[in-house]
């Protein structure tokens, strides 16, 4: 099978296409053909070689942690999924992922594909999807009448988080620039601050419960966002590479977000998908030979959007 892997650490050019042995189902896993996988800030610098604390893996290595696909084949004691079914699933980031045509994965972090889009699509929604979901609620504990605060909404996380946000009846204030501030609108904020031209704190007239930022702002910036916000609430920071900081004194906590897999909270994702209540959005679909380039483009600030790689007949 074909598959995208590196053999050392470093820029883009590490990512050759190559074939390598289809894998086989363990206990607990199936394997997926897979229709496409995504591309994810996070697996650049796996890439890299600067995620070696956090994420450490073993050369070489697939990227790819986002998938959709069909299950190819079954692995001993697993019941939850048949072959045939079309699935969607956040991998573990350890270990090989969807750039390929074939991937084996734990049966119980997969979800059935939403049905009211296109498969390789789908692709978009798991990591993104998960992180804005859990965020909100598992961390931020937002809850209906509050006001929230999504910095850097106009990312692939971000439009998630604006969507999710408003269903759950919060006010919404989102940071976007004017390239992405029509699309942000469409989600449902009912405010949208150009943090281009605009501070951001100056523009947010009256405090907020929660603010969940995704930009890589200055760590000055980071911290003026927590006078925003109100005794007693919470800022969530999914840029993990600067802590999160806190008001001890006025009971502000500051969460720093791991994303984790969780097919229940996918399953609940993909179900709003096929009700109409959550959009998925994607910029641009491309080859899984080009996703060299993709990172490279990626690294120099290029990309438009969410990408999603299609794998399928590679």
């Amino acid at each position: 099978m074909k598959a995208v892997r590196f053999h050392e650490f470093g820029a883009p050019e590490v990512l050759r296409l190559e074939e390598v042995e289809q894998p086989a189902p363990g206990t607990g896993q199936v394997r997926i053909r897979v229709a496409a996988t995504t591309f994810n800030g996070v697996e650049g610098n796996i890439r890299a070689g600067y995620m070696q604390g956090p994420i450490p893996v073993a050369l070489p290595h697939v990227l790819g942690m986002d998938v959709a696909g069909t299950v190819d084949a079954l692995g001993e004691g697993v019941a939850t999924v048949a072959v045939g079914d079309a699935v969607v699933g956040f991998l573990p980031m350890t270990e090989d992922g969807a750039a390929a045509e074939y991937v084996v994965a734990p049966a119980d972090v997969l979800a059935p594909a939403p049905t009211a889009i296109p498969l390789a699509d789908a692709a978009a929604l798991p990591s993104v999807g998960l992180t804005a979901r859990q965020a909100l609620f598992d961390h931020g504990g937002l809850e209906a009448g509050q006001r929230v605060l999504v910095n850097g909404a106009g990312g692939a996380v971000g439009g998630y988080a604006v969507q999710l946000a408003k269903a759950a009846g919060a006010h919404v204030i989102a940071t976007a620039s004017p390239r992405s501030s029509e699309r942000v609108r469409g989600y449902g904020a009912d405010e949208v601050v150009d943090h281009s031209t605009t501070d951001v704190p100056a523009a947010v007239s009256e405090p907020v419960d929660l603010v969940l930022n995704l930009a890589p702002v200055e760590p000055a910036q980071l911290a003026a966002l927590v006078g925003l916000i109100r005794d007693g609430g919470t800022l969530v920071n999914t840029t993990v590479w600067m802590p999160a900081p806190s008001d001890e004194a006025r009971g502000v906590r500051g969460i720093d977000l791991f994303v984790r897999s969780d097919a229940e909270q996918l399953a609940d994702l993909v179900a709003r998908v096929d009700r109409g209540e959550l959009q998925v959005d994607v910029a641009e679909r491309v080859p899984l030979a080009e996703l060299a380039s993709v990172h490279a483009r990626a690294a120099g600030g290029e990309l438009p959007g969410k990408v999603v790689v299609l794998v399928a007949d590679a």
